[in-house]
């Protein structure tokens, strides 16, 4: 059995008001209590290295003196997803958070495997998003999957897992949840406020797939592109994080925050390329194209064979490939299909000039990455 270690960093407060304090229970995650008005960092065991230094999957708790929703914030399940692991440092950092109700479990780096070798999948190449929920005497992936399902899960409420695009792949920030007959979660996807959400069905194995089983709303939240840092994806994550906390009463309403307009999609459509060779994209993500708009061109080294990419819908482009080099088959452009496609194309336009550095009117005090 694996002994659970807490980091050396003593429970620092977050609340003065010690009668309310003293009526909520603590948190108990892998045998560390957490008192309700502190937070804390606690390191979870994982099975060693090769070289047997020991590994962990990180966790900080913030645990308010006042009852409310446990809201667990997750990344890095893929180990190059990297956006979410600044969303986490960002959002823990929040002059704010240490005023919540309820309490926040957020983890930076879920698959530690992966993310230190840089890597989307587990040594084993295994898809720990495709290993839920896991077993104790499972591979790998299915012990980390096991692990995140007894210690973590049972205390939540609601999640929201942050996860980019594959490596040379950027999407636009989007949430994809499960909506049918799921106010909860619609309630939550709308207040995320990102102009685009996906009504996207559950797959087998999935953690958000896992935390339905037991009843807990799920949003995945996707933006930017593997291995890399995206400001406006970073920033459009930590601000509907924080918006859904506000939605959740777990902080106070932003006197700032302006609704966002947005529009559920029901469907997607990847276009793929129908011959190798060097691609020349005429779009970016959160264009709005029409049916039978060139998006790009294909043609080999001399210029020669080319070949136009059509778009087979009308709608938003909400991921596209940012590798010039592609072969017959592979994925270029995925389109959300809207009806009102003009409409939602303004609604990004709009939320895009919101979050950028230079015209973000958040009280957030971090600096702008490039």
């Amino acid at each position: 059995m694996l002994k659970r270690v807490v980091n050396q960093v003593e429970q620092r407060p977050v609340a003065r008001d010690k009668q309310a304090t003293a009526r909520r229970e603590s948190i108990e995650i892998a045998g560390v209590h957490v008192k309700a008005g502190t937070r804390q960092s606690i390191d979870i065991p994982l099975p060693s290295f090769y070289t047997h230094s020991s590994a962990s999957i990180p966790i900080h708790v913030v645990h308010g003196r006042q009852p409310g929703p446990c809201l667990l914030v997750s990344a890095a399940l893929h180990g190059d997803e990297l956006n979410g692991v600044e969303i986490v440092r960002r959002l823990l950092a929040h002059k704010q958070i240490d005023k919540i109700k309820g309490t926040l479990i957020a983890i930076p780096v879920v698959n530690v495997f992966g993310f230190v070798s840089k890597s989307r999948y587990l040594p084993d190449r295994r898809d720990l998003n495709r290993s839920f929920p896991g077993s104790e005497t499972g591979s790998l992936a299915a012990r980390l999957a096991n692990i995140i399902m007894t210690e973590v899960i049972p205390h939540c409420t609601h999640i929201i897992d942050l996860h980019t695009g594959a490596v040379h792949r950027e999407n636009l920030p989007q949430i994809r949840a499960m909506l049918s007959d799921a106010p909860v979660t619609e309630g939550m996807a709308r207040a995320f406020g990102v102009p685009v959400i996906l009504n996207s069905e559950l797959l087998e194995g999935t953690f958000r797939m896992a935390a339905s089983n037991h009843d807990i709303p799920v949003l995945l939240y996707e933006g930017g592109e593997a291995l890399r840092f995206d400001e406006f994806a970073i920033r459009a994550g930590l601000n509907g994080v924080l918006r859904v906390m506000s939605h959740l009463d777990m902080r106070r309403k932003s006197r700032k925050t302006s609704p966002v307009n947005c529009l559920i999609a029901n469907a997607s459509q990847w276009l793929r390329a129908q011959q190798s060779g060097i691609l020349r994209s005429l779009v970016a993500t959160g264009t709005q194209v029409e049916e039978g708009d060139v998006l790009a061109y294909i043609n080999d080294p001399l210029g020669e064979n080319s070949e136009q990419l059509i778009s087979p819908v009308s709608g938003i482009v909400i991921g596209k490939t940012n590798l010039p080099l592609v072969f017959e088959g592979e994925a270029i452009f995925n389109i959300a299909r809207y009806e009102a496609a003009d409409e939602i194309s303004d609604h990004i336009e709009a939320y895009q000039e919101e979050h950028h550095p230079l015209t973000d009117n958040s009280d957030s005090d971090e600096p702008p990455l490039v």
